[in-house]
């Protein structure tokens, strides 16, 4: 009985021995089959740090205006005959727009030319009496006041009859038309806008602080956007006075508008520009990823070396005289890998952000794809694809 008892108990060592070594076998094994299974490289792509010129400058958001422009009106009362104009004319300096119903005017005018013409008659008659030694100088007098009171009132019914004329002050475009033929118009009523959109002006303000770094005829660009700034102009006046509630500079800067894209009213995006720096560090907005912990990078570095775990000779299995062999080094270690970078940036503009420390000139930046990493993590440099930047490092705003 304690023959068969210690029999069957042998057995159950045997058993349980081989299910344990079979499970510490297949956990190295499985150990093993992890430690050396390459790492797949992360595609990035990256951007080698350079320093560069930057050209600071004062962002604001101001309002298109025309250089000159204004809303006609008519002088007078009156019942619109005639428009000379249609919506988005150019029209010329003295051009005639709207004619109101001038037959009153006109026949006045009329009756006074013929007066003139008669006193004028009256008058040369004078003079030749006067010559003969017949006329006295009261009918001479009397002659010369008559003809030029004629004068004087046909002068008079001209103004008026030209006040039924509604004349361009200047050349530009015209507006879209606000009246009809045949209505009845007051001095008030606005007929039509008129505005030179060859050169636009645009008024923008900015803090006090930065008063000191304006001055006239500083180089200006406007836009849509910050990321698109295609037209130039400068500031032609600057407010002397501080705003007190808002502590803002009123600047007014012209723009030409060769293509007549800006339309007066407009918003529109300004910089102006302030002068260059030399040495700064940037980078694509697209390489930074802001966290709790504060803004980072990554940065592509060479993979460190690490010992292969698998092929070291286990303790106490050498043989003897015979030293525990060393791991051998991975052979299928990554040849880069991104190393997480804490920077501190500064100004921002065109797609590009200023460096001013955690990176320096020479190091290489992910800029696509590091959505995907840790630190550490093995990468692959693919550039064929890199993304467009909207700016470049000559242009940082401040």
């Amino acid at each position: 009985m304690i023959k068969r008892f210690i029999i069957a108990f042998i057995l159950l060592v045997l058993v349980v021995g081989g299910i344990v070594g079979f499970n510490m076998f297949r956990d190295q094994a499985i150990q093993q089959y992890f430690a050396n299974m390459p790492v797949n490289p992360i595609t990035v792509s990256t951007v080698k740090v350079e320093p560069s010129v930057w050209t600071p400058g004062i962002e604001a958001i101001g309002t298109v205006s025309a250089s000159r422009g204004v809303d006609l009106t008519v002088e007078t009362t009156g019942i619109v005959k005639e428009i000379h104009f249609k919506a988005n004319d150019l029209v010329e300096e003295g051009q005639l727009l709207v004619r109101l119903d001038d037959a009153v005017e006109q026949a006045d005018l009329a009756v006074a030319r013929t007066k003139v013409a008669l006193d004028k008659q009256a008058l040369d008659r004078a003079l030749e009496l006067q010559k003969r030694g017949v006329g006295t100088e009261a009918t001479l007098d009397a002659a010369q006041a008559a003809y030029s009171s004629s004068l004087s009132q046909v002068t008079k019914l001209e103004a008026l009859a030209e006040q039924k004329l509604l004349k361009a002050p200047f050349s530009g475009t015209i507006g879209i038309p606000r009246i009809d033929v045949g209505q009845y118009v007051a001095p008030g009523n606005t007929v039509v806008t008129l505005q030179n959109l060859e050169t636009m002006r645009t008024d923008f303000t900015v803090p006090e602080q930065q008063l000191g770094a304006l001055k006239i005829g500083q180089p200006v660009t406007f836009g849509i956007s910050l990321d698109d700034l295609p037209y130039k102009g400068s500031i032609t006046g600057i407010d002397p006075k501080i705003d007190p509630v808002s502590r803002l500079v009123s600047v007014r800067a012209e723009v030409s508008n060769p293509d007549s894209r800006l339309s007066p009213g407009q918003f529109i995006q300004v910089r102006v520009e302030l002068p260059k720096e030399d040495n700064v560090i940037a980078v694509p907005q697209t390489a930074l990823t802001t966290s709790l912990y504060g803004d980072y990078v990554y940065v592509v570095a060479p993979a460190e070396k690490k010992a292969d775990p698998a092929p070291a000779t286990p303790a106490g299995d050498e043989k003897p005289g015979e030293e525990a062999k060393p791991a051998a080094p991975a052979e299928d270690a990554p040849a880069l890998v991104a190393r997480q970078a804490f920077v501190k940036v500064g100004r921002r503009f065109g797609g590009l952000v200023e460096i001013t420390e955690g990176v320096k000139a020479g190091d290489e930046v992910i800029t696509a794809g590091q959505n995907r990493l840790s630190n550490g993590a093995p990468v692959k440099v693919d550039n064929t694809l890199t993304p467009e930047l909207s700016g470049t490092k000559q242009d940082v705003a401040q």
